[in-house]
């Protein structure tokens, strides 16, 4: 089998069907790879950084991702997107075309260079930002596939790899090979034990979810482990949607002070932290406001495990959770959770503002939905919602790159198809990547877009010493008009009024197409979770 077939091939039986990217010269062997195999499917986008962004999307719903580029000019305008992908243990490959074996040989300025040039410049930029990197010949070609394969199922992490334009060519053997996560029998039965003898002898054991249980896809077994156990549980931002809300022992998200009362009193009191899949971060954890470490408890990783500053190493997620649920016996805990989410939404004829849009999107979502929120203020006002079941959650809490969601809306829609996909982003970060929705409508795929018009960056506003700085006003759009410019069918609105959005969702729950909506808030309107933390800020 070709090299480039081999690799697509591979891809393909990880689940990969479609790949994300821009064509480049260095690149085109390996497209027609892509479009050779039966399975695989080219998904170009508008620019690189955003085909990042879009299998970045991809992974976080179907398990894996893969964006190819070209040499130099194609993969540094990728790199930011992978990066963010590193951050937080998206699983996404890098692909990359590069001049031929000869060229790099006699070190030739070509095209997409540098009056110098350093064929390895490049691979050297992404090392940090991926697990491994790779860059093929003829002679390791085989080998190195198999191993950034290995590396990227095991970690859960990007990798990277250099393809010269022959060595796509060259025939190797064509015997794909299957990862395997094999934890060390040992130390998870030593983990295991010393886990579950001090849950056992607990009180107040509670249980944190995040979201290296979806990297991990261990959804099912995570919930199979809190409902044997019968442990409270919450879950940090990024974790949000990972239990179903309506699950009685389910505490709400954890939101430190600012709401969810059980959640907070349950963790300060708790005897017994059991941590599962943190990212422990301070935006995801607001500001650290937890009484110990993840490293002072019992946490639990995709491929290792901590008790108390002790690592146990090489075990894995799966099989941590599954031996658990054996070993620690069900807890009979009264637990007072109160109300969890937001009241029904009232509408009063008034201006629209974060007061009525988050509670009436607690309304307007269903089981199932496919959400996409971008960073800023937004995730604040879904923290505290109230979500149906199955609902698959995804932000970008820890990196935080402004327009990732919108092309990774893109990405999910294509990996999952059938579930409604919801994208929700301000216009600030919406600039960046806006052109994302042409490929959407050009793919046939019908997510319902809100857009957050609130004129400037907003959470730079309450940050910054003078709200009105100029650098956080940005150029004004009719975003409402933008849809329009591209080809393809979608249904547009606009709502300025609590009334108005209440209509609006209505109708959008009735079209079979992509919906674009703009809705218009104050400048400074804020979640309320936002605006407490900010009091608090100031009084400090």
């Amino acid at each position: 089998m070709r090299v480039s077939d081999y690799l697509v091939q591979s891809l393909v039986t990880l689940g990969i069907t479609e790949i994300f990217g821009l064509p480049g010269d260095y690149n085109f062997n390996i497209l027609y790879s892509i479009e050779d195999n039966e399975k695989s499917k080219w998904i170009g986008c508008i620019n690189e950084l955003n085909a990042g962004y879009a299998a970045d999307g991809y992974a976080r719903t179907k398990g894996y991702g893969a964006v190819v580029t070209t040499y130099g000019v194609g993969e540094l305008s990728a790199i930011n997107a992978i990066a963010g992908s590193f951050a937080e243990n998206i699983p996404v490959m890098s692909i990359v075309g590069v001049p031929r074996t000869k060229d790099i040989e006699k070190n030739r300025l070509i095209h997409h260079n540098f009056q110098h040039p350093d064929y390895y410049a490049f691979q050297k930029a992404y090392e940090p930002v991926v697990e491994t990197t790779a860059y093929l010949t003829k002679e390791n070609a085989k080998e190195e596939i198999d191993r950034i394969i290995d590396v990227m199922v095991k970690t859960r992490r990007p990798v990277y790899v250099a393809i010269p334009v022959d060595v796509c060519l060259h025939e190797i053997d064509g015997t794909i090979v299957t990862p395997e996560q094999v934890s060390d029998i040992n130390v998870l039965k030593s983990f295991v034990n010393d886990a579950s003898e001090i849950i056992n002898k607990s009180s107040k054991p509670v249980i944190i979810g995040d979201t290296l249980i979806k990297r991990h896809q261990c959804e099912s077994i995570y919930k199979k482990f809190v409902e044997h156990t019968k442990i409270p549980v919450t879950n940090f931002i990024m974790g949000l949607g990972i239990i179903d809300s309506d699950y009685d022992k389910y505490l709400g998200s954890y939101l430190s002070k600012y709401g969810h009362e059980a959640a907070y009193k349950n963790l300060m009191e708790t005897d017994c932290a059991i941590l599962v899949g943190p990212i422990y971060s301070d935006l995801n954890t607001f500001g650290f406001s937890l009484p110990y470490g993840p490293n002072d408890c019992i946490s639990i990783y995709g491929n290792y495990s901590v008790i108390q500053n002790k690592i146990y190493d090489n075990i894995y997620m799966k099989d941590v959770l599954k031996e658990l649920s054996m070993s620690v016996n069900p807890f009979k805990l009264d637990v007072s959770v109160g109300n969890l989410g937001y009241e029904k939404s009232e509408i009063k004829n008034q201006q629209l503002s974060s007061e009525y849009i988050y509670p009436r999107l607690q309304e307007f979502f269903k089981p199932n939905d496919l959400l996409f929120i971008e960073t800023g203020i937004i995730p604040h006002g879904f923290a505290g919602i109230k979500l149906p079941s199955n609902v698959k959650v995804n932000t970008q809490t820890l990196w935080g790159s402004i327009g990732w969601a919108t092309p990774a809306t893109l990405g999910g829609c294509i990996a999952e198809p059938s579930r409604r996909a919801i994208l929700f982003t301000g216009e600030g970060s919406h600039q960046l990547t806006a052109t994302e929705i042409s490929n959407m409508m050009r793919r046939g795929v019908k997510p319902i877009i809100i857009v957050l018009n609130n004129s400037g960056y907003t959470i730079e506003r309450i940050l910054s010493n003078n709200p009105m700085d100029p650098f956080n006003d940005i150029a004004e759009w009719n975003y409402s008009k933008l849809p329009e410019v591209f080809a393809g069918d979608v249904w547009i609105s606009q709502a300025s009024t609590d009334k108005e959005f209440d209509t609006v969702l209505k109708l959008a729950e009735q079209q079979d197409k992509m919906c674009y909506i703009e809705v218009f808030a104050e400048k400074m309107d804020l979640p309320v979770i936002t605006a407490k933390i900010i009091e608090r800020i100031k009084k400090q």
